[in-house]
């Protein structure tokens, strides 16, 4: 059984720091792409970063490009979302998520992904 489950957010301030955690079970990285989505109140779900099965790409949506990292402890069946200099634009429940065959063109879509963790609430204040 896949699952995931996502913690680590809260409240910080725009500028601040905040480092997402995923733990995962049931499936191997090397086989599965996992995806960190983000949803504001009335916006549609948001690929923010995504890491290819294998780990061996990476993909960032242009908005957190050069402040979030996208990284993975194997030992720890975790993958992890470091966001830095954290804007108030980035207050939203973010997901993340596995996929089985997720080619890299499609990383960034929720659609190209089968399990869900459930969201964690990130919220900035300015």
């Amino acid at each position: 059984d896949v699952q995931l489950q996502a913690f680590g957010g809260g409240l910080v301030q725009a500028g601040g720091s905040l480092r997402l955690s995923c733990a995962a079970s049931g499936f191997s990285f090397d086989d599965y792409a996992i995806g960190w989505f983000r949803q504001a109140p009335g916006r549609e779900r948001e690929g923010v970063s995504c890491i290819s099965a294998g780990e061996r790409s990476t993909y960032y949506s242009d908005s957190v490009k050069g402040r979030f990292t996208i990284s993975s402890d194997n030992a720890k069946n975790t993958i992890y979302l470091l966001m830095n200099s954290l804007r108030s634009e980035d207050t939203a429940v973010y997901y993340c998520a596995a996929g089985g065959g997720v080619i890299l063109t499609s990383m960034r879509y929720s659609s190209a992904y089968d399990h869900w963790g459930q969201g964690t609430q990130v919220t900035v204040s300015s």
